[in-house]
């Protein structure tokens, strides 16, 4: 390796840490005032509304998901390049997967959560709506539950980074091994994504087509100014659309990377900081789509932390 190209590594390396620092810095101050916004409320004695159950949930994760992505080792630019100890990469790892695997699961609840909001009301949806209180609870707590039960393996197969053998691999060996991973863990994994992603997609192509469907027979009958409620339900259930979309999106394009780096060994370190960019990024750009967007007013979930 030439110098010129380890200098134009470096290089890199330091703009994505500092994207990854920039982004741990305005994710986490905006998920904190997301979080105080939905929590505030059982601090005066009310009962938290579903909508703010799941927002607090996901808060939470989205804030651990920055922090392990960001602090521990993910700093190297900026600080001395010492080798992760093996308890330190089991941690990381398996908090990292947890937490991740929150997010999803509870984006994926409040999904399902607005597309009961919005359908018409019949009598399944007077059944959900009298439980829903409790069910967005119990769902919440189910998600961090299932996501530790599901990556409990993680322990085992995770080791610490091995030795380099020679001076060009110095810096692919700072990382953890996950060597222990066979081709059936890999495809159980997707398959967990690809399940909470469809009923996302699902839920999103239905909530598009009701919606449709009211604009359509609303029309002649009602102005904008005449359905406050409409106007906010609508607003609230876009602004679900955005998040599954930026979702599915930085997912897609973090898998893009998962199969380079698989395929294509020398560019190791640039793909994965790449990927740390692309897994905070929805973390730090979910809490601000919520924020502004707010139904009420988005200078509501400011003025009230």
């Amino acid at each position: 390796m030439s110098a010129s190209d380890k200098s134009l590594k470096t290089t890199e390396e330091v703009v994505l840490q500092t994207l990854l620092l920039c982004q741990f810095g305005v994710g986490t101050v905006a998920n904190i005032f997301l979080f105080i916004h939905n929590f505030s409320s059982t601090l005066t004695g009310s009962q938290q509304r579903p909508r703010q159950v799941i927002l607090s949930h996901m808060a939470v994760a989205n804030v651990l998901i920055l922090f392990i992505i960001t602090l521990p080792n993910n700093m190297m630019a900026f600080a001395p390049r010492n080798p992760q100890t093996d308890l330190k990469c089991k941690l990381e790892f398996f908090t990292r997967l947890v937490a991740r695997s929150t997010n999803l699961c509870s984006t994926c609840v409040l999904s399902i959560h607005q597309f009961v909001t919005i359908v018409p009301v019949n009598r399944l949806k007077v059944i959900l709506r009298a439980s829903v209180p409790n069910l967005a609870s119990y769902s919440c707590y189910s998600c961090w539950f299932f996501s530790v039960i599901n990556n409990i393996y993680i322990p085992i197969k995770i080791t610490g980074p091995e030795k380099a053998e020679n001076i060009n691999d110095s810096k692919s060996k700072l990382f953890c091994s996950n060597s222990g991973f066979s081709v059936g863990i890999v495809l159980l994994r997707f398959a967990h994504d690809v399940t909470f992603i469809s009923i996302m997609v699902w839920t999103s192509v239905s909530m598009v087509l009701l919606l449709h469907r009211h604009r359509q027979r609303m029309q002649c009958i009602l102005t904008p100014n005449q359905n406050p409620r409409g106007q906010a339900e609508t607003r609230a259930t876009h602004t679900i659309l955005m998040l599954v979309v930026t979702f599915v999106g930085f997912y897609l394009l973090n898998f893009i990377c998962i199969i380079f780096h698989t395929f294509f060994i020398d560019s190791h370190l640039f793909v994965r900081h790449c990927s740390d960019v692309l897994v905070a990024g929805f973390p730090t750009i979910s809490p601000l789509l919520l924020i502004f967007r707010d139904p009420k007013d988005p200078r509501s979930v400011l003025f009230s932390c």
